[in-house]
């Protein structure tokens, strides 16, 4: 499933293509994905423009003119297609199935630069989903999410009382949306590792110099994950279809058994369950 990074580099794809445009029609192919389409969505969508597009977690969330929210999650396999432009770099998109077989929803816009964008969506294992909300209306996706791990209500003073008193292991209070939100699997696997952090430690264990090495930790994995475009792990790809190639650059995801690359290190990189998800990391230079 696409994580942070993932989505953001679709969000950035998108954005120069469908912000300021104004939705003109839009058809669906299926009542349903993960969940049916909420009441009336088609109706509801058009003669909207979409005033921004922003990334709150793992959800892409258009700001329309009538202050009322788009909400998209890709799942495992869903895909933003844009016909008839040009990908510009560093925009990224998931061109998905263009073929028709499995594109739920079109929609037909008009950019104010642009001219006409058409905007389709693919997902063969329909594990995405699409949501409506009017303006100011509560929403069970977005309200109970933790801070963004990129802004600056993450910080050291916010960690820390986050994980006072916690006695399960870090890696499982870090999935913990509610705690931050957006951060996967592979990326918490990855930010333990830099920080050096066991991620078996209980959360309430971590010092103060823990945690500020974390939060710096956290930053700087997602960054680079974004710059390099995101990590392929089955479906996703960027912009013109080509993998994102952070996967490369994993220190300890997907390594079990391999050398530890810290440098004087000498440990070896091992794999352990927790919360029913996949942790590797190096029980010698992570404490």
């Amino acid at each position: 499933m696409p994580e942070l990074p993932e989505v953001e580099t679709v969000r950035r794809g998108l954005s120069p293509f469908i912000e300021g445009a104004t939705i003109k029609s839009v058809t669906l192919n299926r009542p349903d994905l993960r969940f049916p389409f909420p009441k009336g969505f088609a109706k509801r969508l058009e003669g909207q423009t979409i005033a921004h597009l922003g990334r709150r977690a793992k959800y892409l969330v258009a700001t329309l003119s009538d202050g009322g929210v788009w909400l998209s999650h890709l799942g495992m396999t869903g895909a933003f297609i844009v016909n008839d432009e040009a990908m510009e770099e560093p925009s990224r998109l998931n061109p998905g199935d263009q073929s028709g077989k499995h594109v739920h929803m079109r929609a037909e816009l008009i950019h104010p630069s642009r001219g006409r964008v058409s905007l389709s969506y693919s997902d063969p294992r329909r594990f995405g989903f699409m949501d409506l909300f009017a303006a100011g209306a509560a929403n069970p996706y977005l309200d109970p999410l933790g801070p963004e791990p990129l802004s600056n209500t993450l910080d050291a003073l916010y960690l820390a009382a986050a994980m006072k008193g916690k006695k399960g292991p870090i890696k499982t209070v870090l999935l913990d949306q509610r705690v931050i939100a957006g951060l996967g699997n592979i990326y918490v696997c990855e930010a333990l590792f830099m920080s050096g952090i066991d991620p078996r430690r209980a959360a309430g264990s971590l010092s103060e110099v823990d945690i500020g090495r974390l939060v710096v930790a956290i930053r700087e994995v997602l960054l680079a994950a974004i710059t390099a475009g995101g990590s392929t792990l089955r479906d996703f790809a960027n912009a013109d279809g080509k993998p994102g190639y952070f996967q490369h650059s994993f220190a300890v995801y997907g390594h079990e058994g391999d050398p530890c690359p810290r440098e004087g290190c000498g440990g070896v990189i091992e794999r352990i369950v927790q919360a029913g998800r996949s942790t590797f990391f190096c029980p010698t230079c992570q404490h």
